[in-house]
């Protein structure tokens, strides 16, 4: 019992690390995504924009699958800084490769369009497993 003990004080701290360099990647990097979307994310969304709040949960989402994929398989907590920035640049490509296909997606999501705010949603979680299944190979 003493070893597993040991075991647990002298891991904490590098589990407290990880743990808070994957939030502080997670908190930047939405922050980055929400500086970048041309509408006021958390306005709509306190507005009551259901198209908003799907596209902006789906950026969440797309951000955290692969970051706690990151987690699993990262030794080190640079490991989980590069591939969080990766994760942050695919996220913003996402909807930047959804805008040209449906064109005005801005517009459409302030305008509480929720056909427009799935798709973006479904691709940014998708992009995101994908990204997951890549880091923790």
């Amino acid at each position: 019992m003493e070893a597993v003990i040991q075991s647990i004080i002298s891991g904490a701290p590098v589990l407290v690390l990880h743990l808070v360099t994957t939030f502080a990647i997670l908190i930047a990097g939405m922050g980055v995504y929400m500086w970048i979307t041309p509408y006021e994310d958390v306005r709509l969304v306190r507005e009551g924009n259901t198209a908003a709040a799907v596209a902006l949960g789906g950026a969440f989402l797309g951000l955290a699958i692969p970051l706690a994929g990151t987690l699993a398989g990262s030794v080190t907590a640079l490991d989980i800084l590069l591939w969080g920035i990766l994760t942050v640049i695919v996220q913003l490509i996402c909807f930047r490769v959804v805008d040209l296909v449906l064109r005005g997606l801005p517009r459409r999501i302030a305008a509480g369009e929720l056909a427009a705010a799935i798709l973006l949603a479904s691709v940014k979680v998708s992009a995101g497993a994908i990204v997951a299944t890549a880091v923790t190979r």
